[in-house]
């Protein structure tokens, strides 16, 4: 039985101002994503600019931020925060949703795609590789804090969360998503990307992805208290199906047009 190694939330301070772990990975997330991008376009694989890049990063950071929390009060604690909404923009406390970060990234995607006279599905096909590694980064973050901790278990690399008020050996659920949801997922899209695919396969496969993934890891991680199950299912699995079964109709009917990408 492991223990958690309580590392101290706060990463270094200047002064008055603290910066935190959890903040710290969001800024990591999105530096990976930039790099990676900037490393697409170098190599010209994609039909985009630097500037096209750090735009789109600074409106998601917005679509991230705004629509993650907004889906962690609607989804996960609409009474809590609506009998203290002023606690809605109490960040530092942490508490976002993934699944409402990316409803606010997709309606960024669709403005941006707008605004340059781009299909929404090549800035999804352009994004969606560079995902998981931000992904990844986020969820080393909720370890480190000691949050989202998985359910109870026999095996050997069971850990003890004392955040979770007890001394019960439990999944490192947290782990599992930054193996699976981060470099899985980002090793079968990275893959998927170096031959041409039809214009909107990818994004559709990194929704398939991301969905079962997160569906399967759920089975590990406890659910909510406040939340529990429905119909055996907790809520991070009930945002997960409809998320993978858009991306296998969307794949499929992308597969059917006669249009692909051409190649670099």
């Amino acid at each position: 039985m492991l223990q958690h190694p309580q590392f101290d939330p706060v990463a270094f301070q200047i002064g008055p101002v603290a910066v935190h772990w959890y903040g710290l990975m969001y800024l990591v997330g999105f530096a990976l994503v930039w790099l990676l991008g900037r490393w697409r376009i170098n190599r010209g694989e994609v039909d985009f600019t630097a500037r096209d890049l750090e735009d789109l990063i600074f409106y998601s950071v917005i679509g991230v931020v705004v629509g993650g929390r907004l889906g962690y009060v609607l989804f996960y604690k609409a009474g809590e925060y609506l009998a203290q909404p002023l606690h809605i923009f109490y960040l530092w406390e942490g508490g976002m949703s993934f699944h409402g970060g990316l409803i606010g990234v997709l309606v960024v995607f669709f403005l941006f795609a707008r605004s340059k006279g781009k299909s929404f599905w090549e800035v999804g096909d352009f994004i969606a590789p560079l995902i998981p590694l931000g992904l990844a980064a986020g969820r080393l973050g909720n370890f480190i804090n000691g949050e989202l901790w998985g359910r109870p278990t026999d095996a050997p690399w069971g850990m003890v969360f004392p955040q979770a008020g007890d001394n019960v050996a439990r999944h490192p659920s947290q782990l599992y998503e930054m193996a699976l949801e981060g470099l899985v997922l980002f090793a079968l899209l990275w893959w998927f990307t170096r031959k041409p695919r039809a214009v909107g396969q990818t994004s559709a496969l990194f929704l398939i992805g991301y969905g079962a993934l997160r569906f399967l890891v759920e089975f590990t991680r406890e659910p909510d208290s406040h939340l529990g199950l429905f119909s055996g299912l907790s809520m991070g699995q009930l945002l997960s199906l409809p998320m993978a079964a858009a991306g296998v109709l969307i794949f499929v009917l992308c597969s059917r047009k006669s249009f692909h990408a051409p190649k670099p």
